[in-house]
């Protein structure tokens, strides 16, 4: 989930103002991008937790979705 690009994400387009971790306002130095949309979190460290949480449930559904189709991951 963490962007390459040289565009940097901005405060300004946050679809939230509170971290949905910790309820805590959003910090511009912890933004990550969700289907398009730029989401905020009051520091890195929650920025980081969800990025790793969305990369756990995707690997969870890629391999339901595997194992569904019977095909061996």
């Amino acid at each position: 989930m963490t962007r390459t690009d040289p565009q940097p994400l901005r405060i300004e387009d946050a679809v939230n103002e509170l971290c949905p971790w910790s309820g805590k306002p959003v910090a511009a130095d912890s933004l990550t991008l969700y289907n398009g949309a730029v989401v905020g979190f009051c520091n890195p460290d929650c920025r980081d937790k969800f990025e790793r949480a969305l990369n756990h449930f995707e690997g969870a559904l890629q391999a339901r979705r595997a194992a569904s189709a019977g095909v061996d991951e």
